[in-house]
């Protein structure tokens, strides 16, 4: 167990670090930030920042050094920096990175435990691509196998002809034929460094530009129906990677079950809710799993829960939410409140499943 006043390393600066560091400094610890230099708002509440490039294997040291352990707060995080940091003092480890952040070995992972992905095919030419199109069909989705997130590195294919015409770009890819689907959903998990492993309730999620906008509870009965399969598999997920901390796995809910979307080693957007809706947040657990303490209760508080980001300028008059006395504001600080960028959230908790 993690003695109170050590010390917690978050690899990033953006706003999952700044809710995770709140969480830590809650329960008697304190926490240094590491990212290259830009508006890392999380340092606002860290003890300390380092800022310095990924590849900075100096830099990297002299942070973990000043740790007791160290975590992440996005799945892009290079491998090789978290390898930086000595194994036993890193969670979870960077085996969940290297999974997560190349799509075509994130779906062949999921295989190997038995899940089921959207139809792929590798994409390493325009030959590829045509042939992709014309064995899963169209529409579908090219992607970048790394990078991408929020919709960005994302192209839709409609028809072979959009394939023909599309100037690929010089990165690995991978295309996906197209899911019908009557909702998404989320699971997220805590596990312990002991393999205990807890869930929150499931919400149905509504993005917008392939941006979350919203997550909905109760997700309703297309999702509620698909969640215990989808959480048999997000279980051997993390007990395959040895997990320790928050893991989310994305699902579409269709009539032939859910279907596996992506993964991420952390803490999620669509887990907000959980702040003030559940009985302890995912913040706290998985600052709770990192440190070597007890888990928390995950069970929902409140019979009906919207969490809804605030997106660019949006910010500029996001204080009118807290008008309703049941509306929970989240300002992440971030300075510039460019087009899609998420600049904070808000949470409204009912009374009734009605509100």
């Amino acid at each position: 167990m993690l003695a109170r006043g050590s010390t917690i390393g978050i690899l990033g600066g953006g706003q999952l670090g700044r809710m995770m560091a709140m969480s830590a400094v809650q329960l008697g610890y304190r926490c240094i930030g590491f990212a290259p230099e830009g508006d890392n708002v999380a340092a606002a509440v860290c003890d300390a920042f380092h800022t310095a490039a990924w590849d900075d294997s100096d830099g990297v040291r002299a942070f973990a050094d000043a740790c007791d352990v160290v975590t992440w707060e996005f799945e892009n995080v290079p491998v090789e920096t978290a390898r930086t940091v000595p194994a036993e003092k890193i969670h979870p480890g960077p085996l969940a990175l290297e999974t997560a952040q190349d799509r075509l070995t994130e779906k062949r992972f999921i295989e190997g435990l038995g899940g089921r992905p959207a139809a792929y095919a590798r994409i390493d030419s325009g030959h590829d691509l045509e042939s992709a199109v014309d064995r899963l069909g169209a529409p579908g989705i090219l992607k970048t196998r790394r990078d991408g997130y929020d919709g960005k590195g994302q192209w839709r294919i409609a028809s072979s002809r959009d394939a023909q015409a599309l100037k690929l770009p010089d990165v690995p890819l991978i295309y996906e034929g197209f899911v019908e689907f009557d909702a998404e959903f989320s699971v997220i998990l805590v596990r312990a460094q002991d393999g205990e492993i807890r869930f929150w309730d499931s919400t149905r999620n509504v993005h917008e530009g392939g941006i979350l906008a919203a997550a909905h509870y109760p997700a309703g009965s297309a999702v509620e129906g698909q969640v215990a399969d989808a959480r048999v598999l997000a279980r051997k997920v993390a007990d395959a990677l040895n997990y320790v901390g928050v893991l989310t796995l994305e699902f579409f809910a269709t009539h032939e079950g859910p279907i596996f979307n992506e993964m991420a080693p952390r803490v999620h957007n669509s887990g907000h809710w959980t702040i003030e809706g559940a009985a302890t947040s995912q913040f706290e657990n998985h600052i709770r799993a990192i440190a070597g303490l007890p888990l928390g209760d995950t069970r929902t508080v409140a019979p009906g829960i919207e969490m809804r980001n605030i997106i660019g300028s949006e910010i500029d008059g996001a204080y009118a939410f807290l008008a309703s006395s049941n509306s929970h504001l989240h300002d992440y600080g971030k300075a510039e409140a460019s087009e899609g960028r998420k600049m904070g959230h808000i949470t409204r908790l009912s009374l009734d499943t009605r509100g």
